[in-house]
């Protein structure tokens, strides 16, 4: 099928895939979780993959959340083998829903696990189907949540080995690219499922918002993520740099308050941030971050604060952590 016979649609996949793709993207690793979405990228990626003589391949993910999953993954591996793909791999994975960060953060995580195994594997550049509604989502719940740059700045377009490169098209794009090309989604419970806080999002706030404010919400709301994702890195370039000088005054891997003290907030927070990583401290929050900065700003011989899995010190106007 050659550029002339694809619909508008199917074309502007393509082009999306295409446009995307760097030198570095040798081999392409669709994930396929046989919606809308997912089927029109596999798709693209093929045709895009065929005519840069690129190897492809594509892998679906089974949660085993729901009834008969193990039955819907075999049917998304069936519409990828009509597709042309001679190689899918189908994982199954663990997800704790009993998990403090809830189901959905949870299933995300066992997905990414999976997704990053399977890219070392080969090695590949995974390829996910998150479009510009899925971007403008994601900043909604991050405002909901009262949460920082890094999480209203939304989904990279490239971010290791992951590319997403329908961020900015719209989901019904890739709905109709599907019914150009004859594809038949599964369409999943979850997604119409109100428990979930992405699904509400979805069919009731931002569809109040464009009622209520007038269309184009949803563009807004991506671009601001766009934007927010610049004024990021370089605060993050600003702090990486802050960070070796704080950490380096001491010849340790503690870090020297008085350095962190005359750094802007927005930077020291991230120093901060970066310090804690460094230490195989995750799952942190602003309220972490916030304790463990008043050591530095708000200090009155306090000793330590507790973070998760560890406790941080202030001894001799250094921080450090046990």
């Amino acid at each position: 099928m050659g550029y002339r016979e694809l619909g508008p649609a199917g074309l502007a996949v393509v082009q999306a895939v295409d446009g995307a793709l760097s030198s570095q993207d040798t081999h392409l690793l669709v994930a396929c979780s046989g919606g809308a979405d997912s089927l029109a990228l596999a798709f693209a990626a093929r045709y895009v993959a065929i005519r840069r003589y690129l190897e492809y391949a594509a892998v679906v993910i089974d949660h085993g959340l729901q009834d008969r999953s193990a039955e819907v993954a075999a049917g998304v591996r069936q519409q990828l083998d009509r597709l042309g793909y001679a190689e899918v791999t189908v994982t199954s994975v663990e997800v704790d829903q009993a998990a403090a960060v809830g189901p959905e953060a949870a299933a995300r995580q066992s997905r990414y696990r999976a997704l990053d195994a399977e890219a070392r594997a080969r090695p590949a550049t995974v390829l996910l189907g998150h479009t510009l509604d899925d971007q403008a989502e994601t900043v909604l719940l991050g405002l909901a949540r009262g949460s920082g740059g890094r999480s209203l700045a939304g989904m990279a377009p490239r971010a290791g080995h992951l590319l997403r490169p329908f961020l900015h098209l719209r989901r019904a794009i890739t709905e109709q690219a599907c019914a150009e090309l004859g594809l038949e989604p599964w369409q999943d419970p979850h997604n119409t499922d109100h428990r979930f806080s992405r699904v509400r999002v979805r069919q009731s706030v931002l569809p109040t918002l464009e009622t209520e404010l007038g269309p184009g919400v949803t563009e807004a709301l991506a671009r601001t993520a766009e934007l927010l994702r610049d004024d990021t890195e370089l605060l993050d370039r600003l702090a990486s740099d802050a960070y070796r000088t704080a950490e380096g005054l001491g010849g340790t891997d503690t870090l020297d308050c008085a350095a962190l003290e005359s750094q802007p907030p927005a930077l020291r927070r991230r120093i901060l941030r970066l310090w804690l990583l460094a230490h195989g401290i995750g799952d942190l929050t602003l309220r972490h971050i916030s304790a463990v900065e008043s050591l530095v700003i708000d200090w009155h011989g306090q000793k330590s604060i507790q973070v998760p899995g560890a406790t941080v010190t202030r001894n001799a106007g250094r921080l450090s952590v046990g």
